[in-house]
């Protein structure tokens, strides 16, 4: 027999357990995602239901109508979330009329006088209006800075630019960096970092915090070639 004429054997065919376990693992990561998420809303609702439910009279539950009327114990998800939301769309609209302004005008004016919830207040209000203000943009950057020492780089958020006592006081444009954690993104830390000393990147705050919350397992794709390519040296 000729050297030239040896065919490659195959390689061994799996087992049955190797098969299972392949075909448990790959069933794993098409369904844990999907349960994930409902459980995640599905929690989500139930804990706005339990803080809502209790502040809405008896009569206008459905789940106790139907348990009066019929004596049907039903969980209905979700009732508190609608009731949330007709409330909050009711205060709105009354807070853009004349007596609406008049009265939040009044209750901030209260609150203005007490001096531990004056702060709790103002801080809270003016993170809301900032994120949710229309005409204004936040967190719409990822980027790269070094922390916690030179050398190491984490990904941040771009928040805003340094306004205030803040800008006035520093020699550089500073920029304000929110740095979440892994592999809860809602906390972090709030940088204050030199404007050149920060690294935008193409990618979107989505792909970002996916990142982040992977903790480095899930890369975006790449979005095409860069015009400048930063240099991730640390500075001397």
């Amino acid at each position: 027999m000729q050297l030239g004429d040896e065919t490659p054997s195959r390689p061994p065919r799996p087992g049955l357990f190797a098969r299972l376990r392949n075909n448990f693992l790959t069933g794993l990561i098409v369904i844990a995602p999907i349960g994930l998420t409902f459980w995640l809303i599905w929690s989500v609702i139930g804990w706005i239901d339990g803080w809502v439910l209790p502040f809405v009279p008896a009569r206008y539950r459905p789940d106790i109508w139907l348990l009066q009327k019929f004596g049907l114990d039903l969980d209905i998800r979700g009732i508190g979330v609608g009731f949330f939301l007709l409330f909050t769309l009711i205060v709105g609209w009354a807070a853009k009329g004349i007596i609406g302004r008049s009265i939040l005008r009044f209750a901030e004016n209260l609150v203005q006088t007490m001096p531990i919830v004056r702060s709790v207040y103002g801080g809270l209000k003016q993170i809301a209006e900032t994120i949710l203000a229309q005409d204004q943009s936040s967190f719409e950057q990822a980027c790269l800075v070094e922390y916690p020492r030179r050398g190491i780089w984490a990904i941040g958020f771009v928040s805003t630019t340094a306004k205030g006592e803040i800008a006035a006081r520093a020699e550089v444009p500073m920029l304000s960096i929110f740095l979440p954690t892994t592999p809860n993104p809602t906390s972090g830390f709030l940088l204050l970092v030199p404007e050149d000393d920060v690294v935008i990147l193409d990618m979107s705050v989505e792909d970002a915090a996916k990142l982040v919350i992977s903790a480095g397992l899930v890369y975006p794709g790449e979005k095409g070639a860069r015009d400048r390519v930063p240099d991730l040296e640390p500075a001397d």
